[in-house]
């Protein structure tokens, strides 16, 4: 069945796209956050901001990394689902989507790991993301802002 969705306003690098998808999941399981408030995924290099209770440390960086390569390792599924928006599971978000947001949603799982509304260009599983591998972090701490960035070789 074909269903109108929302236009969209940019062609995402699949890879990097859905790394930014699994880097929300990570954050948020390691350090109890929300997605990420400020995100900029390209080709060459992405970053993404997220709201910490706290700066991580050079260990918690490790660890962010390394899961991610093993979340990419683990070669989880990319998959898609249609619902309508009054019909989206209460444990998803819809706060972020335009309010213009078409009826039908597009809601687009890594394996059991991670689920979002999303209309991008995503890979076929984790494995085809390739490597993560973090350039360097900021944190403000005045906003108590976390700010990665990454890159996906």
């Amino acid at each position: 069945m074909d269903y109108v969705l929302n236009a969209h306003n940019k062609e995402e690098f699949p890879p990097a796209h859905t790394a930014e998808h699994l880097l929300n999941q990570v954050m948020i399981r390691m350090f109890g956050t929300e997605r990420s408030s400020n995100t900029h995924i390209e080709r060459k290099k992405s970053k993404m901001t997220f709201i910490l209770n706290q700066k991580p440390d050079r260990k918690d960086e490790k660890a962010i990394e390394e899961e991610m390569n093993r979340l990419i390792a683990e070669d989880l599924p990319i998959t898609y689902e249609m619902v309508n928006r009054e019909e989206v599971p209460s444990d998803i978000s819809i706060d972020r989507l335009p309010d213009n947001v078409s009826e039908m949603l597009r809601l687009v799982r890594i394996g059991d790991y991670d689920v979002c509304p999303c209309i991008g260009k995503h890979v076929r599983s984790t494995s085809q993301i390739g490597h993560f591998e973090m350039l360097g972090t900021n944190w403000d701490e005045q906003k108590h802002a976390f700010r990665i960035r990454f890159k996906i070789k």
